[in-house]
């Protein structure tokens, strides 16, 4: 292979990694941690692109060697400008062509020791499916399950403050996989960006040891989660949130804070469920977010909506479920979901837990008995 050629089992072996792809491009999926260095912006490469089509690949290149040759220039006087010799970057496009040779051999001409990603973005994105077919199966998961508002979500967090492995879904997916789940600062990344991000996490994480995950469906918002996690999530053991409903209510509330202060957009959601709920009750679930009926709207869109929904989706993926280990969480408080964290931290530093007469295992930890596990 030439010496200015790398591939993608060769990523951490470079200082940097350059996307020469347009910003557009760029947004839509990027390899971690790369930095977007165009050579042609959006416009330019659609103008570019036009010219090759309407009138000559000849004139389309001559026009857009200039263009690239300049914005080369501003990205070595201004990006670039701090690099000692022995600066090691690479550099990508989409197919692994001219627009990153450009960049490459200018490099190298300067005297970094610039490397091509042999067959650009579109070899790197073929490796990630290929990847999510098979880091799934060779990781052990332990889904945390319980209704919406039982704290699934923060009890994740809390699990990766006390050790433990997580991988999180909805952080990634920016969106909590609920009608209302949407996050309000935030938008989804494309379905590219979120296997990339997916395969990013989970190449870094120990087989060896248990990964905890929040129990999704095929969809989080508008964002598929790959076929072979899904169903090595719904083969996994689980861990059962048992939350007073007050306490759910109350996180709600929290967590929905934006809706109420558009209840608009809170009534637009609210009626595409029409079909499934009937007119009367959705009325009913609007008259009471025009009034900031904020607490009754979300206790009945629990007990009519969410609650039913979830018994019917559990029952149905995940089994494991019947040999779950239970989590009774008094509230959704910091502290609790630490605490009940910590219990599971310590129960998986445990190889061989004891057993109690009728066959259950009991958590060692000394100062919680929030964990136990059903018969």
């Amino acid at each position: 292979m030439r010496n200015d050629i790398a591939t993608v089992a060769e990523l951490e072996r470079f200082d940097a990694l350059l996307d020469v792809r347009s910003p557009a491009e760029f947004a839509l999926d990027h390899l971690p941690g790369a930095i977007n260095v165009p050579v042609l912006d959006d416009a330019e490469r659609t103008r570019i692109g036009a010219m090759y089509v309407q009138e000559s690949p000849f004139l389309a290149r001559k026009v857009g060697a200039a263009l690239v040759a300049r914005n080369i220039a501003q990205h070595i006087e201004q990006t670039f400008a701090g690099h000692e010799r022995g600066w090691k970057p690479l550099v990508y496009c989409w197919r692994g062509g001219m627009r990153s040779g450009s960049m490459t051999t200018i490099l190298r001409a300067i005297g970094w020791d610039a490397r091509q990603l042999d067959g650009g973005y579109r070899t790197f994105r073929r490796h990630v499916v290929a990847e999510l077919e098979v880091l799934p199966t060779r990781l052990s998961f332990r889904v945390v399950c319980g209704p919406t508002g039982s704290g699934k979500t923060r009890l994740i967090g809390a699990l990766a403050a006390a050790g433990c492995q997580v991988l999180d879904l909805e952080s990634i997916a920016a969106h909590r996989g609920s009608l209302l789940g949407g996050w309000p600062d935030r938008r989804q990344p494309s379905q590219k960006a979120f296997e990339t991000c997916l395969w990013q996490a989970m190449r870094q994480l120990d087989p060896a040891r248990p990964i905890y995950v929040e129990a999704e469906s095929r969809k989080i918002g508008d964002l598929r989660v790959p076929q072979a996690l899904i169903e090595r999530m719904r083969a996994a053991d689980c861990v059962r949130l048992d939350t007073p409903d007050a306490a759910r209510v109350e996180l709600l509330m929290r967590e929905y804070a934006h809706f109420f202060a558009e209840p608009a957009v809170l009534i637009d959601k609210l009626k595409a469920l029409t079909a499934l709920h009937g007119h009367a009750r959705i009325d009913a679930w609007v008259r009471d977010a025009e009034v900031g009926r904020w607490e009754a709207l979300v206790a009945t869109l629990l007990d009519a909506h969410y609650d039913p929904a979830y018994a019917k989706s559990a029952a149905a993926h995940f089994p494991g479920l019947a040999n779950a280990v239970r989590v009774a969480l008094p509230d959704t408080s910091d502290a609790a979901l630490s605490q009940a964290a910590a219990a599971l931290a310590n129960a998986d530093r445990i190889p061989n837990q004891p057993e109690t007469a009728d066959g259950c295992r009991v958590s060692l930890a000394p100062t919680t008995n929030l964990i136990d596990e059903e018969a």
